[in-house]
């Protein structure tokens, strides 16, 4: 267990920059969900954007690391439509 965290810590600090941007858009898009959430296009339109950034994301920081594989996209691919197809049925 201990390895693991130290391997965690080590990821972060060597990806600061990654981290923070991913987190940053998380939190945007928590908060464009709460003050959009009469307006449920409005809604769905930023669902989409921040899926998208996801994959654009996870893309961007495996080439950075250099373990830029088609599985790996196909991951975050995988992940932001099972979060556009989620949020968005409880959206509607």
């Amino acid at each position: 267990m201990k390895h693991l965290i130290i391997e965690i810590k080590k990821e972060i600090s060597n990806h600061s920059f990654d981290y923070l941007a991913l987190t940053t858009a998380g939190i945007l898009f928590l908060v464009l969900l709460k003050t959009f959430s009469m307006e449920r296009s409005s809604m769905f339109i930023i669902v989409l954007v921040f899926c998208s950034f996801y994959i654009i994301w996870g893309t961007y920081h495996h080439s950075l690391s250099k373990t830029l594989h088609l599985k790996n996209i196909m991951e975050y691919i995988l992940i932001g439509f099972l979060m556009l197809f989620i949020i968005g049925a409880l959206i509607v």
